[in-house]
């Protein structure tokens, strides 16, 4: 699809690019807006704000292949356009939200391809991956992960107070600890922090020189890491329920869902030193910043 010839960057297209990517993000500014509130409204959604962060910070990482990007005037950004505001309108049309979000998206997109072709999407892969991220998820998809992670947090943290030698009783998804009844299974299902997570495995995955093989073992592995994370927070979180203030433990709560994200990253490092420990090869000879 390629209409001319590769040449490096001037002024005039840098302005153009931005004229262009400004002229489809006004025309889907709704579900753009709507994506934006949504993260703002809803704190299982909170993932939203993460994404373009962890893209740029992956860009920055592949800074050095922008000079493989030349101007490449390609008639698969018009076509990537076309497409995204079709889906966009179809997603509008059906009251199908991702397809309304995800076809935005899509279109600002095809606005970058149309002065570079397809090489970004070669050299960046993993930058325009995790632009899905962005994408809010839908109720239903939400519902069908939540309850069995209530279920799980619920049973692990009761017998987590039990090894402990705390008198819980667990009945459906709340623990009686103390005569306090705990909804630890509604209150603290996980689902604020498994997307956040799963973000960070991707950004520490594709931000790290590392094999392929073991890029797809950490995303495999980022659900268990959730759980794990969670189920740290929940009982320190369930006890100053039961025997102290629930403002407390309130508070608490919310704090201790932002140092989950460190302790995931200690995390993602002990299992490469495991796996290090057992001679599998992990690393690549090719740095990610190349």
């Amino acid at each position: 699809m390629k209409i001319r010839s590769r040449r490096s960057w001037k002024a005039h297209d840098f302005a153009l690019l931005a004229a262009l990517v400004g002229l489809c993000a006004w025309f889907v500014r709704q579900p753009l807006w709507d994506m934006f509130s949504i993260g703002l409204r809803d704190e299982e959604q909170s993932h939203i704000f993460l994404a373009p962060l962890v893209a740029l910070y992956l860009l920055w990482l592949r800074r050095s292949r922008l000079r493989y990007t030349t101007v490449r005037y390609s008639l698969l950004g018009p076509v990537v356009v076309g497409a995204g505001w079709l889906v966009c309108w179809w997603g509008f049309d059906s009251g199908t939200q991702i397809a309304w979000h995800g076809g935005a998206v899509l279109t600002v997109v095809g606005a970058v391809l149309t002065l570079t072709g397809s090489t970004p999407l070669h050299l960046f892969a993993p930058v325009f991956v995790v632009l899905l991220f962005m994408l809010p998820v839908p109720g239903e998809i939400r519902h069908r992960i939540a309850y069995p992670m209530q279920e799980l947090a619920t049973s692990v943290t009761h017998a987590m107070l039990e090894l402990i030698g705390v008198s819980a009783v667990k009945s459906g998804n709340v623990i009686v600890i103390n005569g306090e009844q705990v909804a630890v299974g509604e209150a603290c299902n996980g689902m604020r922090m498994v997307f956040a997570l799963t973000l960070v495995v991707y950004a520490f995955a594709f931000g790290t020189p590392l094999k392929l093989s073991t890029r797809m073992l950490l995303l495999v592995l980022s659900p268990i890491i959730a759980i794990v994370c969670n189920v740290i927070r929940l009982v320190p979180t369930s006890l100053i329920f039961g025997y102290g203030e629930v403002e407390i433990a309130e508070r608490f709560h919310d704090l201790s869902g932002w140092v989950m994200l460190p302790v995931a990253l200690l995390m993602l490092l002990g299992i490469l030193r495991t796996v290090r420990w057992l001679e599998f090869p992990v690393t690549s000879f090719r740095l990610a910043s190349q």
